[in-house]
């Protein structure tokens, strides 16, 4: 008896290829159990028919499954379910019994946070998603990192894809950040400086890790990147928000006592603002005054269309007390998890070796991919590609905005991919944030991103990178006119 060609149907929107698609769906068909061993499948006519493709896809699809031993052929008769087929043994899941653990006394720290509203997994659905920090498909130079992707697979870089690198880097991707990245910064270092990281989330738990202790005290912005704050709370050391203003962290308000600055200059987030030169010349003087080291998060800079971005605060950096951190999460894709620190060899070598008790290194084919794609000038063509088009959308932004009597709170001179919004005192933004969820409004409310037990509700993130610039303005209508009704 053979599978009924009713079994398969292709999803609208399915990843990769037809002839993938088929094959994955015949595999999981195999792999689950549904369709066993010796079975027929349909003939490569009537499931071409049946799924709207040509035969040639089907049949291709069949002679790959052919070839990993999926599938067998029997002359004229057809292909088969093949008796090497990896079909996954039968097992009776084991009954567990009632957990005794007490999770109360188990659990010696905590890490949930239950005050920050998750990002969708199906954001990409909703019809206005003003979410932040997310990948724009319509953006993204999807073909040409498939082809970075490939070449870093070929023979020639068989040691890049393979090796394990310990706690060292892959050295093409170093040399593009010290010899392209980090001048467009003003910043000058060599290899022994640079060190990759999953991430500017990774670096900041390294860069803490090695710099605090529980006699020391950090200071950071407040509000902040509500992450940094929950990490650093999670260490023994002091912790002391100072809040910004309308040019970022004021250094006359360091307390005596600081050990270690957190701040993000360039881009302040959540508020979006720049700090002015002579602001940051004034925090690296009161720094040094109180031999304080300073981390430098210049998630954003890439993102500077309305104008030419500041010097980074490590570019006026004579003491080599700052530590730069920078991501590839904005300008490429969150999901890369690829960043980089740069510092004083002393400060990188302890980095290192920790980086190395932890996970080692950020994987190799990773490292190779983007030291492609970045060395070809797939990147820069991206950036450009970007840069234009946010500036489209920061324009629909401001108009919607406007016509529609929303409070802006802080939006970048320099650009960026966000507005940092306020409401009325009265309105609970996080309330209001679940609530348009039900009209396929996504936004970002601005409690988690403040300190304190007293913190303001009616704050809240707008992102534009990732929503049509003729879907802004309806979104915007939504959110005033549940504004207004509170």
């Amino acid at each position: 008896m053979g599978i009924s060609v009713d079994t398969f149907f292709l999803e609208l929107n399915g990843q990769g290829t037809l002839q993938a698609q088929i094959q994955q769906m015949i595999a999981e068909g195999i792999l689950s159990g549904r369709f066993h061993v010796g079975e027929k499948l349909p003939s490569s006519r009537k499931l071409a028919s049946h799924l709207g493709v040509s035969r040639i896809t089907v049949t291709l699809a069949y002679t790959e499954l052919l070839a990993n031993d999926y599938l067998t052929a029997r002359g004229r008769s057809g292909y088969y379910v093949s008796e090497n087929a990896p079909v996954p043994p039968k097992y009776t899941p084991i009954q567990r019994g009632t957990e005794t653990v007490d999770w109360d006394k188990a659990l010696a720290r905590r890490f949930v946070d239950s005050d920050v509203l998750p990002k969708p997994w199906n954001w990409r659905d909703y019809t206005y998603p003003f979410i932040y920090g997310q990948a724009d498909r319509t953006l993204f130079d999807h073909a040409n990192w498939r082809l970075c992707a490939v070449r870093a697979l070929g023979h020639k870089d068989f040691e890049s894809l393979t090796r394990d690198y310990v706690d060292q880097d892959d050295p093409l991707l170093i040399e593009f950040i010290a010899r392209h990245t980090l001048p467009r910064r003003g910043i000058s270092a060599r290899p022994e400086e640079i060190l990759i990281t999953l991430g500017a989330q990774n670096a900041l738990w390294l860069a803490s890790r090695i710099l605090l202790t529980h006699n020391h005290t950090a200071v950071i912005e407040d509000p902040c990147y509500y992450a940094l704050r929950s990490l650093l709370n999670h260490w023994d050391c002091a912790v002391v928000p100072i809040g910004v203003d309308k040019d970022g962290l004021p250094p006359e308000a360091l307390p005596d006592e600081t050990d270690v600055i957190f701040t993000t200059p360039s881009h302040q987030s959540p508020t979006t603002a720049t700090m002015p030169i002579t602001r940051r010349r004034q925090l690296l003087d009161r720094a040094r005054d109180l031999d304080a080291m300073v981390v430098e998060d210049d998630y954003e800079f890439e993102m500077a269309f309305l104008g030419a971005p500041s010097p980074a605060l490590k570019s006026m950096d004579r003491d080599g007390r700052v530590i730069y951190v920078g991501s590839f999460s904005k300008s490429l894709f969150p999901g890369l998890r690829l960043g980089y620190m740069v510092g004083s060899e002393p400060f990188i070598r302890e980095a290192r070796a920790l980086r190395s008790l932890v996970l080692r290194h950020p994987p190799g084919h990773i490292q190779r991919t983007a030291a492609y794609f970045l060395s070809l000038g797939h990147y820069d063509a991206q950036i450009r590609r970007m840069s234009k088009e946010l500036s489209k959308r920061r324009e629909a932004m401001d108009k919607a905005i406007d016509e529609y009597g929303l409070s802006v709170a802080g939006r970048g001179v320099m650009g960026g991919s966000s507005m940092w919004m306020s409401a009325p005192e009265h309105v609970d933004m996080s309330q209001l944030a679940r609530s348009l969820q039900n009209q396929s409004v996504h936004i970002e409310p601005g409690t988690p991103f403040f300190a304190g037990p007293d913190r303001p509700q009616n704050f809240y993130r707008l992102g534009y990178s990732s929503i049509a610039p003729d879907r802004i303005a309806p979104g915007v209508k939504l959110i005033a006119d549940a504004i207004q009704t509170q």
